[in-house]
C-alpha cells in the first residue's frame, strides 16, 4: 500500500492542461506569467487559454490531451505558445501565425487578405492586441471578419483597473524605434507633420514588434468587441486550481467572444 503523499501548507497540486503533468509546487510561484509546469513551461495564462478554449468549443473543462480530434475544425494562433500550437494542430486544422515571419499576419492592417475571411472557426490572441498600432479597433473588426459565423475568440491581453485605456502614443503616424546609448527612442510624425519623441520605451520580450502600446482598462476591452459585432463576451474570472490557473492580481483575465450567426449581438461579463 503506497504511503499518502503529505501536502504542506501553501502547496498546490494540479494536472497541468497542457501537457498532461501533475505539478507540486508552492502557491507563491503561480504568477500570470511564471512558468510552473516543469515539462512544458506554461504559465497560468496559457493554461487559461487552454481552459477557456475548451470551455467554449465542448462546453467543458478538459486538458488538452483530452479534446476530442475535430479536424473539421479549423483554427488560427497569432504567435501562439508552441506548448500548445503543435498539439492544436493535431487536433485540429490549424494554423499559427507571425507578424515577423511565415505564415504572415498583420491584424492591424487596412484590410483582411480574401483567403481568410470567414474562415476560422476559432481564433487565438494572447498579448498581441495591446502591440497593434493604433488605431486599434481595427485589429478588434480584422478578427470578427476571419471569424465564421458562431466562431469563437479567445482574447488575453494586459490590462489594468483604471477607467480608460492608456495610450502611450495616441498621435501615432509615421514613427521610427531609434538606438539610443543602449536604450531606445521612438520618433514619431504626426498626421499634421508635428515630430514628436518619446523615451522610457516599455517592451515586453525585446525592442521592434513587442513594444506596449497602451495598457488597456477592461471597460475599453469589452467596448472594442461589442462594437466589432462580438456577442456572448465573457471574462473567464474563476480560478481553476485543478488545472493551475489562478494569479494574485485581479485583472487581465481571458475573454472569449463570439461572431454572431446572424446579426445581432449581445454582451455578457461574468462575474
Amino acid at each position: 500500500m503506497e504511503s499518502q503523499t503529505t501536502f504542506q501548507p501553501g502547496t498546490l497540486s494540479f494536472r497541468c492542461n497542457v501537457c498532461g503533468r501533475k505539478c507540486l509546487i508552492n502557491g507563491e510561484e503561480l504568477q500570470r506569467e511564471l512558468a510552473s509546469c516543469p515539462v512544458c513551461n506554461s504559465s497560468p495564462r496559457t493554461r487559461a487559454i487552454v481552459r477557456t478554449l475548451s470551455v467554449e468549443l465542448f462546453g467543458e473543462n478538459l486538458a488538452l490531451a483530452d479534446f476530442p480530434a475535430k479536424k473539421e475544425l479549423r483554427g488560427l494562433g497569432m504567435t501562439d505558445s508552441e506548448a500548445y500550437a503543435k498539439q492544436l494542430a493535431e487536433k485540429f486544422t490549424y494554423e499559427n501565425t507571425y507578424l515577423h515571419q511565415e505564415p504572415y499576419l498583420d491584424i492591424s492592417a487596412t484590410e483582411v487578405a480574401s483567403e481568410r475571411l470567414e474562415s476560422s472557426d476559432f481564433i487565438i490572441s494572447s498579448e498581441i492586441i495591446e502591440h497593434v498600432v493604433p488605431p486599434v479597433q481595427r485589429a478588434f473588426q480584422n478578427t470578427f471578419k476571419m471569424l465564421k459565423p458562431g466562431g469563437i475568440l479567445v482574447l488575453t491581453v494586459p490590462y489594468g483597473t483604471q477607467a480608460e485605456t492608456v495610450e502611450h502614443f495616441p498621435e501615432l503616424y509615421d514613427f521610427t524605434i531609434i538606438a539610443d546609448n543602449g536604450s531606445y527612442r521612438l520618433k514619431n510624425v504626426t498626421r499634421s507633420g508635428e515630430v514628436q519623441e518619446f523615451r522610457d520605451l516599455i517592451f515586453h520580450g525585446g525592442p521592434g514588434s513587442t513594444l506596449e502600446m497602451r495598457v488597456f482598462a477592461e471597460a475599453a476591452l469589452l467596448h472594442h468587441l461589442a462594437e466589432a459585432g462580438f456577442e456572448a463576451i465573457t471574462v473567464h474570472r474563476t480560478p481553476d486550481l485543478p488545472h493551475g490557473v489562478w494569479w494574485p492580481e485581479p485583472w487581465s483575465f481571458p475573454f472569449s467572444a463570439r461572431r454572431p450567426r446572424s446579426n445581432v449581438s449581445g454582451l455578457k461579463a461574468n462575474a
